[in-house]
């Protein structure tokens, strides 16, 4: 029976995902966690991704779907997402993604027993085929505002956050990195993300990632820098700099 108030609202933007979207939806029925609903908003796929949604959909009443009626980007797919949600804590899963079965369970308890408002975990590298990388992402006690300017660690497929101390939110209409964006807002007005550094979450790289698309997050976060936080040059510069830093290490340890 369909829940009326679910605990957990699991955000999904998906894009011709027809390759991964099964094991994304899989990863969150197979949760030892059941309170949620999850949401999966198709930004106008052109494979068999809505074929694949509406059979998910008609497997459990838990997943609820979103057709888009033109292509808009994750950040649009993402905020309607967030318009349908009841529950009260939101989590984020792209659909190439994976989680462990405890995930939601460990973090939720995680978020409860100190009230916290917003948090992330740790995660690890998986190849298209799905083979572990072994290599994993740690996650630190606890990020504030600067130091999300420096190291962008917060994985966007670890985040829970609790909109009854966070409130109501979307994300900005970034084609990219709207993510870091949203979590440097909370950050701004004095949250505090608290990091559960468990490997809970999987997260699916391509070959694109080894090359083009590091160098286009690199842009879009001087973009979120210098256009989205404001910050004046030699600001931008000196937190790039660490940024870059950061960015490297976390791929070689």
């Amino acid at each position: 029976m369909e829940r009326e108030h679910p605990s957990i609202s699991v955000i999904t933007p998906a894009y011709n995902s027809a390759a991964t979207i099964n094991e994304t939806i899989e990863s969150v029925l197979s949760q030892t966690y059941s309170d949620w609903e999850m949401i999966i908003v198709d930004d106008c796929s052109t494979d068999q991704t809505r074929d694949l949604l509406l059979k998910a959909e008609a497997r459990d009443s838990r997943i609820h779907t979103v057709f888009l009626k033109k292509n808009s980007g994750a950040a649009v797919a993402r905020n309607t997402a967030l318009d349908h949600a009841k529950g009260r804590y939101i989590a984020f899963l792209d659909s190439d993604d994976r989680w462990k079965p405890d995930k939601l369970e460990k973090q939720l308890r995680f978020m409860q027993e100190h009230h916290y408002a917003f948090t992330f975990t740790g995660y690890e590298y998986i190849l298209p085929n799905g083979t572990a990388l072994h290599k994993r992402v740690q996650a630190p006690e606890q990020v504030t505002y600067h130091d999300m300017l420096k190291n962008t660690i917060v994985g966007c497929l670890t985040v829970m956050v609790d909109r009854d101390r966070i409130g109501s939110f979307h994300m900005p209409n970034l084609r990219t990195r709207q993510d870091l964006a949203t979590w440097l807002s909370f950050l701004k007005k004095g949250n505090i993300a608290h990091g559960l550094n468990e490997n809970l979450a999987e997260y699916r790289v391509g070959q694109a990632s080894i090359s083009g698309n590091k160098w286009q997050a690199a842009r879009k976060t001087w973009y979120v820098y210098r256009q989205v936080e404001r910050l004046n040059l030699w600001q931008s510069v000196w937190y790039f700099i660490h940024y870059g830093v950061n960015a490297v290490l976390k791929r070689v340890i």
